[in-house]
């Protein structure tokens, strides 16, 4: 997204910036633990007491802190948005009946101060009791529901459009949708308890997508008659039905510039109009992408930035592999493959379509090449081919079930 203008970054939510520009550089955060903590701890530190206790939240190692001397909390369960059980980008599943104890524990401390890992600090044990139990409240409120309408026997999308928090959760900042939005946290909630499946009797067997948009759009009379209709729906304000027709034209086959223009045209009234920052966030990039003003496509493949090739050991990139594979290429493969790079060994058995990690012990076939090659290839800056001849790659067994493998592979490095 632009710094400004119509799709400019207005904000990531829980703050301005993913990367503050004014930092030049990055570096990594990360402080290996010197004193692991199980579900609760009292420590003294630097001579103050401290209380901590496990807290799941957006994490599953988040700890909140209390240190009574000072009355202070530090905490990563209250943000300064309703929670993010549901997160646009992708997510596990944040179960609420995890998250609520975390935020019971600070209610029970009764700290003065609440410094938070998202968001700005509170102050005042009254006001804090207030939001904080208002915060876990909204939690509940959310996971009550979700649970109330399963029971009732209704879908999730009669789940997320029959149920939204009461007004009183938008008096403050701290339960308004400013990060996420009410509606897909409630379709978390309910995939998490139950799965995809939600007793809608259309989707149990769906006609495949594209076959799908072309019956659609048929039985409305035709392309030119569904454009019409979603560009009056959205002059009509109707925003949603708007994105649902354009939405069938710009994923349909034969779609053209004017069918992603007009879904284009339909996320950035959503993006304008939504008071979450993800969701304007997200709704920008598609129509950028729709457009053709800032092309996603190299996201839409598995890459190895240098920072995880220099902080991830030899073994584990080679056991990724196995989600690079097109099964097909490797259909009645049964062959083990071991990887010797530099003093690490390692393997992948190739069997039943999949790739299974290995230690390399006991191998049909193995290949050695050093870690600076691995990584080259993995990021596609040098090609096997070209490594195997200048001898950077050898292998040592059946070159033709080797090869037959790493072409398998959706990695320009490997497979050219």
């Amino acid at each position: 997204m632009p710094a400004d203008g119509p799709d400019g970054l207005v904000n990531v939510g829980l703050g301005f910036w993913y990367r503050n520009p004014a930092f030049s550089t990055i570096t990594p955060g990360y402080v290996p633990v010197t004193h692991p903590v199980g579900e609760s701890a009292s420590l003294t530190i630097a001579g103050l007491k401290v209380k901590m206790k496990h807290s799941p939240s957006d994490c599953d190692d988040s700890v909140n802190m209390y240190f009574p001397a000072l009355e202070t909390c530090v905490h990563n369960s209250v943000w300064p948005t309703v929670f993010n059980v549901f997160a646009i980008r992708g997510e596990e599943y944040r179960d609420p009946r995890v998250l609520i104890p975390g935020i019971d524990h600070i209610i029970n401390w009764s700290p003065s101060f609440m410094v938070a890992t998202h968001g700005p600090a509170l102050v005042g044990k009254d006001n804090i009791r207030e939001k904080a139990t208002r915060y876990r409240d909204s939690l509940q409120y959310m996971w009550d529901q979700s649970v109330r309408g399963i029971n009732k026997g209704w879908t999730m999308d009669e789940v997320s459009s029959r149920i939204s928090l009461p007004a009183l959760y938008d008096e403050d900042y701290l339960t308004s949708e400013r990060y996420g939005v009410v509606e897909h946290h409630l379709r978390q909630i309910f995939i998490g308890l139950r799965g995809w499946f939600d007793g809608d009797e259309s989707k149990l067997f769906p006609v495949e997508p594209k076959e799908r948009y072309a019956k659609l759009i048929a039985g409305f009379g035709g392309r030119e008659e569904v454009a019409r209709q979603a560009q009056a729906a959205l002059e009509a304000n109707d925003v949603r039905w708007a994105t649902e027709l354009s939405t069938w034209l710009a994923r349909s086959a034969g779609a053209t510039i004017a069918d992603r223009a007009l879904l284009a045209s339909c996320l950035r009234v959503i993006a304008e109009r939504t008071p979450a920052a993800n969701i304007r966030n997200w709704a920008i990039t598609r129509a950028r992408h729709l457009d053709g003003s800032m092309p996603m496509d190299r996201f839409m493949r598995h890459t190895f930035s240098s920072g995880v090739l220099r902080t991830t050991p030899s073994d584990e990139l080679i056991a990724t592999l196995r989600v690079l594979v097109e099964p097909s290429a490797i259909d009645g493969m049964n062959h083990h493959i071991a990887f010797h790079i530099d003093d690490v060994l390692c393997g992948l058995h190739v069997r039943n379509g999949v790739a299974v990690p290995t230690t390399g012990a006991n191998a049909d076939s193995t290949v050695v090449m050093s870690q600076k090659t691995l990584h080259a290839l993995l990021k596609g800056s040098v090609l096997w081919s070209d490594m195997v001849a200048e001898s950077s790659v050898s292998i040592n067994g059946d070159v033709g079930a080797v090869d037959r493998f790493r072409k398998a592979l959706e990695n320009k490095g490997f497979s050219s």
